[in-house]
């Protein structure tokens, strides 16, 4: 029998964290599986140059399917503080404002994408041999984005509805089709990175068509016509909170942007491979961490909204005791097996040598980054959107940004990875002192 959301309010808080968190780790697993095992894919049968074309081209659609999850993850959390209040019309109203938003935004995207796909790809990176490559996967993936986007809204909205489950399935058969058409589409009718594209933007509609299934039949929110009457109260609330995990992602993209073009400054194409390689373990192995973040949203939004503080207190305690003792176990398997881990993306052997020393340096502070993660996602689920935004932001946009374009100059090559973990040092500092104080204020027992 489906749970109602109610729960969220009356079941003890670590086994509704557990509850939570296991389906949208994962969830989170299988996505950076499908990420993780198509670099591999790419790497080992087309070449390490196509991992570079992915690492300039996978941004940019990454940033305007984000506009969906941002939608969603902002959407959800006026969602779930309507559904504490006991205001189910209200949360509906907001389910249809997000699909109205996410469906206008992402397709405007999508053609922007196309008609100035040359400039945007030459933003990103795509320079040297990495261009032709770049091209070839960029235009089947942008054409399915606003099927991704909207798989990204669905997907946290059906965890505000404490259907979690169902979250995880859809990540799940995106990641199953991903890769049983990557084998079709590269290694049995050879392709190339034309058939990662289609394998990849294929499983953006299976996902979809399988939330949209979810919606129709297993969802508690029923939209009816009249919820698709523009309110700007409602609307207003959603891009405020929207603008959090928009603007961090907005903020992610300028990042790669920095990266991709200082790392082909530093080392050329194996340069931007290697972070190909680093950045989809930064996805894959923290899958845990974010997991439980994730689950903690809407526990947080539910009860904050319900007024029952000491419940989001809890959350907040158990959430960064879970995710930093998940960090710490990611942190040593990350130290001890670099080597071997970077062998099994490609035979390349520059890349083979440089590539765990980078490995190690962008996960060396991953044990504290819990208290950022969980801190930022607590004022996101309360409805602070400013300090949400600023912690959300601190990571890429005040330190890590900052850190790349100065250090470099210095440094060389080694000061983009040492630039991680001291913008995570920084950031979590800055996290756990905003955390602090509002524990001992507005979460006061």
């Amino acid at each position: 029998m489906a749970v109602s959301s109610t729960d969220l309010e009356k079941k003890d808080i670590k086994s509704l964290l557990i509850k939570q968190s296991i389906p949208s780790s994962v969830g989170i697993l299988f996505m950076s599986v499908n990420i993780l095992i198509d670099t591999i894919f790419v790497g080992q049968w087309i070449g390490s140059l196509a991992i570079a074309a992915l690492s300039v081209v996978m941004p940019i659609t990454f940033f305007i399917s984000s506009l969906g999850m941002a939608i969603g993850v902002g959407g959800s959390s006026v969602l779930s503080r309507a559904l504490g209040k006991g205001d189910k019309d209200k949360a509906v109203s907001a389910f249809a404002h997000q699909l109205m938003m996410t469906l206008l935004i992402s397709s405007l995207f999508v053609v922007a994408g196309l008609l100035f796909s040359d400039e945007i790809l030459y933003a990103f990176g795509a320079a040297g041999k990495i261009t032709v490559p770049a091209k070839e996967f960029f235009f089947p993936i942008v054409i399915a984005v606003p099927f991704q986007a909207l798989s990204m809204m669905g997907n946290n909205v059906i965890r505000a509805e404490d259907k979690s489950k169902h979250a995880m399935i859809a990540m799940i058969i995106s990641t199953v089709a991903n890769l049983v058409l990557d084998v079709l589409f590269i290694k049995v009718l050879n392709m190339g990175i034309m058939g990662a594209a289609i394998a990849t933007g294929s499983s953006f509609v299976l996902s979809f068509l399988y939330i949209l299934w979810f919606f129709i039949y297993r969802s508690e929110l029923r939209i009816k016509w009249h919820h698709f009457v523009w309110d700007k109260k409602i609307s207003w609330e959603i891009i405020s909170m929207s603008f959090v995990t928009f603007a961090r992602q907005g903020v992610i993209s300028v990042l790669n942007v920095i990266l991709n073009h200082t790392l082909f400054a530093q080392g050329g194409e194996t340069a931007i491979t290697i972070y190909g390689i680093v950045s989809r373990m930064l996805m894959f192995a923290l899958f845990p961490v974010l997991g439980v973040t994730q689950g903690f949203l809407p526990i947080a939004g539910y009860n904050y909204g319900a007024g029952n503080t000491s419940r989001v207190k809890e959350s907040v305690r158990l959430s960064i005791l879970y995710a930093g003792g998940l960090a710490i176990f990611i942190f040593i398997i990350i130290m001890v097996l670099a080597k071997p881990i970077v062998a099994v993306f490609t035979t390349d052997p520059e890349v083979i040598k440089a590539t765990p020393g980078a490995l190690r340096w962008v996960f060396a502070a991953s044990p504290i980054i819990a208290v950022q993660l969980v801190g930022a996602a607590y004022f996101q689920a309360a409805g602070k959107p400013v300090k949400a935004l600023l912690l959300t932001l601190s990571k890429q946009g005040f330190f890590l940004i900052p850190l790349v374009l100065i250090l470099p100059q210095f440094f060389g090559i080694f000061g983009v990875w040492v630039a991680f973990p001291i913008a995570d040092v920084l950031s979590t500092i800055v996290t756990g002192i905003f955390l602090k104080k509002e524990m001992n204020t507005t979460l006061k027992d």
